[in-house]
């Protein structure tokens, strides 16, 4: 017995050190095989490249023509307390850990969540489609741009004016295009050639169907090679909606009627903060403005050293992405106070002569007198015949999406001295913002297929493309617009929150957030604030939930509907 017992010990030992050796071994391979596919992986060419890279996908054409219309809608100016608020609290956190998890693991979306667990791997697949839904009507509103851009190479612009109808005894206006506007109809006679409802498909839209093509085509070739020439094409892309922009708002001051916009934009409403709606709607914007969800932020950051300051990247995307959004925000309501002042004047020209008692009284004088008229007999002011024109009222007319670019800008624009000038440089911003996007979604495609299958990236870029334009076809039909609108509202919303919520607790349930921690400490050299720890590990969780319930709630209160071009009422028709 005393002579079996350090025999035991001895095997005993022996085993502890074969299984360590086991896991040195194991571990040792595991490292060799990262350091081998870091020194494999394509890499950026530079920081700035890299960051242009992610702002041109978080700033898209969301910022042009949805936050500006939210604003409005919410409140104006108070509307930026709950956005600012909630992008510190759920933006740049949720930001941040999609930037360090791709640098980290260096893979796409599949790889990164089968890195953590196999069982999560579906994660992945699922950013993977939704991107793939997204991109193809996302690609349609490019063309839709490009069509617009070619032809806004004529003078004076062919949506100037109504379309003059003759026949055997005279000559008249289109009467369609009269009950409407001169941009209403091009927008939806001319340009979408569209059907009366979803039903009634009406055959391809050629015009539409070749500035698809050449949308694809684009997208195409910038990805073909990977990020060393979609990276390239950033420096274009990510900076020329700047330029646009400072022009537009610097044109935009010298017009009559800018500043009414901008002070009916900022015009704070605080009341209307204490409705959770606002907070549900900008919870929703920063989520979307931000890209989380799609596997592009990933796919991006997995091209990144792996001591690269992320986050620093995270804070610093994440503001330039709300400043862009307020700089839009000046530029819409600049140009859209002058435009309303334009309607205006109009109005006011129009009513004059139907009052005899003010046959000879100037616009601003009639304006300024039904104002104090009013104001003095408010409940006897209908009675007394005066219609009213007022710039609050047309500026109060919001819009959004299609109707703010292709309606209400067109029409501003039409306006401006050297009107063609200004859209095709308008019409060229929104095609850059566009593909500034799309590289991102694509990327979210590409990267974790490439990195799980072992594919060839110029062959799957191709056949990836082809396919979707294949599909994209549906929404090149003379009823495309509406399946674009239903696509833009149900195909994306609901799977990017539960996407997000999983790759949220997948990091700080299942990896570990103290785990997490370690690593960032490694990459960054310094360990993160504890403000990330609690928020990935219990606050952005709650907040997620929160808002996919209410997103659900809200998807139930209002069945899925489209508006409908009607031509005999000549409008809109939910």
């Amino acid at each position: 017995m005393l002579i079996s017992r350090p025999s035991f010990k001895n095997a005993f030992l022996n085993e502890r050190i074969l299984k360590h050796f086991i896991e040195f071994r194991v571990k040792s391979k595991q490292e060799e095989e990262e350091e081998e596919e870091e020194e494999e992986r394509p890499a950026w060419s530079s920081k700035l490249q890299y960051i242009l890279a992610q702002v041109g996908f978080s700033v898209g054409l969301g910022n042009v023509w949805r936050f500006p219309y939210l604003c409005q809608k919410n409140g104006g100016g108070a509307y930026l307390v709950p956005y600012l608020i909630l992008l510190v609290v759920i933006g740049i956190p949720l930001f941040f850990l999609e930037l360090a998890v791709g640098q980290r693991i260096r893979r796409g979306s599949i790889g990164v969540w089968n890195y953590i667990s196999p069982r999560l791997g579906g994660i992945g697949f699922a950013s993977c489609l939704v991107c793939f839904f997204v991109a193809l009507y996302y690609n349609v509103i490019i063309g839709w741009s490009l069509f617009y851009f070619s032809q806004s190479f004529q003078q004076p612009l062919p949506w100037h004016e109504c379309p003059l109808v003759k026949n055997k005894t005279n000559t008249y206006v289109e009467p369609e295009c009269e009950k409407s506007s001169a941009t209403t109809y091009y927008w939806y006679r001319v340009a979408l050639d569209i059907s009366d409802s979803i039903s009634e498909s009406g055959g391809l839209n050629w015009r539409m169907t070749l500035c698809l093509l050449a949308a694809w085509t684009m997208v195409c070739l910038a990805m073909m090679k990977g990020i060393q020439s979609s990276g390239k094409v950033m420096y274009f892309s990510s900076l020329f909606p700047y330029v646009v922009l400072i022009c537009f708002l610097a044109r935009a001051f010298l017009l009559k009627g800018s500043v009414d916009g901008i002070i009916h934009m900022f015009t704070p409403k605080l009341e209307i903060m204490l409705e959770p709606k606002v907070w549900r709607e900008a919870a929703t914007q920063v989520f979307f403005a931000l890209g989380l969800g799609f596997g592009g932020v990933i796919a991006f950051s997995s091209y990144n050293k792996r001591d690269n300051n992320c986050h620093f990247d995270a804070v610093l995307v994440s503001f330039i992405n709300f400043f862009t959004s307020v700089l839009a925000t000046l530029v819409v309501f600049a140009v859209l106070g002058f435009k309303a002042n334009i309607m205006n004047v109009k109005c006011v020209e129009i009513l004059i002569p139907h009052h005899i008692n003010f046959s000879n009284v100037s616009p601003e004088d009639y304006q300024q007198m039904t104002n104090i008229i009013r104001g003095v007999m408010e409940n006897d002011y209908p009675r007394l015949g005066l219609d009213s024109c007022d710039i609050k009222e047309e500026l109060n007319k919001a819009v959004q999406g299609t109707g703010l670019a292709f309606i209400a800008f067109t029409e501003a624009m039409t306006h401006f001295p050297a009107s063609p000038f200004w859209s095709v440089m308008f019409f060229l911003m929104l095609v850059n913002l566009g593909l500034g996007s799309m590289f991102g979604t694509i990327q979210g495609i590409l990267t974790p297929i490439v990195d799980t299958f072992k594919v060839r990236k110029e062959y799957l870029t191709v056949g990836c493309c082809v396919l979707a334009f294949c599909i994209g076809l549906l929404f090149v039909q003379r009823s495309g617009n509406y399946f674009v609108a239903m696509f833009d509202d149900y195909s994306a919303t609901l799977p990017l929150l539960i996407v997000v919520l999983l790759e949220n607790i997948a990091v700080a349930w299942v990896y570990g957030t103290d785990k997490f921690f370690e690593d960032l400490k490694d990459m960054l050299g310094f360990t993160p604030y504890r403000f990330y720890y609690y928020m990935w590990k219990f606050i952005t969780p709650v907040l997620l939930l929160g808002l996919l319930v209410a997103s659900i709630i809200q998807l139930g209160l209002s069945p899925p509907s489209y508006s409908a071009w009607n031509q005999q009422l000549v409008g809109d028709l939910e």
